[in-house]
């Protein structure tokens, strides 16, 4: 497990979070060595690889040549809103009581993300 600039562990999937963060802040795509600099250069050259090489299996990421010489180029495969929501209805898919989950779910929810809700499921309704 990569640590941080301050040498705490990092937590499981951490990594993989950040550079899927770095991505999509750049708006392109970027080499390791891109994602690498994005990060902040803390982790090494071939953390970072590994890191994409994962996110590519998990088909979070596409790959494709880089611009210049060898090497690749990597992007997100959907943006972050895209992928938040299939996992909130992945995490639900996996629950016998999806009744249960939404109940929890919308009772955690502050004002303002309620009334974002209400309007968006009248939105559907109409």
């Amino acid at each position: 497990m990569a640590e941080d600039e301050a040498g705490r562990r990092r937590a499981r999937g951490e990594l993989e979070s950040e550079v899927m963060a770095a991505l999509w802040a750049a708006g392109e795509p970027l080499t390791p060595a891109g994602v690498q600099a994005a990060l902040g250069g803390d982790l090494a050259y071939n953390t970072v690889q590994t890191i994409l090489i994962r996110l590519l299996d998990k088909d979070l990421v596409r790959r494709g040549p880089a611009d210049r010489g060898r090497g690749h180029s990597y992007w997100p495969a959907q943006d972050a809103a895209t992928l938040a929501a299939t996992r909130m209805r992945a995490t639900l898919d996996e629950r016998p009581d999806r009744r249960a989950v939404l109940q929890q779910f919308a009772a955690a929810l502050g004002e303002d993300d309620a009334d974002t809700l209400r309007a968006l499921l009248a939105e559907r309704e109409s």
